[in-house]
């Protein structure tokens, strides 16, 4: 559990004065939590999370592409879960960017039809830039009538003002990066060693980490290896 007095400094530093309690967000903390995102958004308080996560389930490059194997036991999985539309996606940054203290950052992952037709009219109204790109090469090959999908793409967008001095503090993590995944128990796993680094890179052991939309939890993870505390759920979270 987090403790006390980190909560009350967390609560109570933002700009503008904030109307949480301790008890708002304590029972909240290093749990799978089962519930929507911007439910447990709205009970986070402004400028508390340093680096966030948000991975959503497009139905864009389904309906896009219209790759006609949704039926097929490996894509039925993915295409159950339930897709977010653009306005809900828009709404998911707005309230990350207003949890985000100064200079946090918001890895945004996003597929490769959404990487072409662009995404930057989602940040219209937060306080979020884009300052980098990173490419995970997943090691196995995916959907595609042309060619086969063998990568996903990071988005790295930082709350203004923009800063790496300081803020960034691993300077080895290359662009591209290999990892394997095991997707057997959920179809959207991502990278751990990656997600752990970045989240080395931009914060500090005991700050707050946040991930709305946590699936099979590996951010969680990352969090409980380099002891940082974090804040997330899922709609098939466990409750835990």
């Amino acid at each position: 559990m987090i403790e006390t007095a980190l909560l009350k400094k967390m609560v109570f530093t933002g700009v503008t004065p904030i109307e949480k309690t301790v008890s708002d967000v304590s029972s909240l903390i290093n749990r799978n939590l089962k519930m929507n995102g911007l439910d447990l958004l709205d009970l986070i308080p402004s400028q508390t999370v340093k680096t966030s996560f948000f991975d959503p389930q497009y139905r864009g490059i389904l309906n896009k592409l219209n790759y006609g194997n949704e039926g097929k036991s490996r894509e039925k999985r993915r295409c159950e879960l339930e897709q977010m539309d653009e306005s809900t996606i828009i709404e998911f940054i707005d309230e990350i960017s207003r949890c985000l203290v100064p200079s946090g950052h918001l890895f945004l992952w996003i597929d490769k039809f959404h990487l072409c037709e662009g995404v930057s009219h989602w940040f219209k109204k937060a306080d979020l830039s884009i300052v980098d790109l990173i490419t995970w090469e997943k090691s196995r090959i995916g959907m595609g009538y042309r060619t086969r999908r063998k990568s996903e793409y990071l988005m790295v967008l930082q709350k203004k003002p923009n800063r790496a001095k300081g803020v960034w503090t691993i300077h080895n993590i290359p662009d591209v990066m290999q990892e394997a995944v095991n997707t057997k128990e959920h179809p959207h796993t991502k990278p751990l060693i990656l997600q752990q680094r970045l989240i080395e890179a931009t914060s500090k052991e005991g700050d707050l980490i946040l991930d709305p939309a946590m699936g099979s939890g590996s951010v969680l993870l990352a969090c409980k290896n380099i002891n940082r505390n974090f804040i997330g759920c899922d709609l098939n979270g466990k409750d835990s």
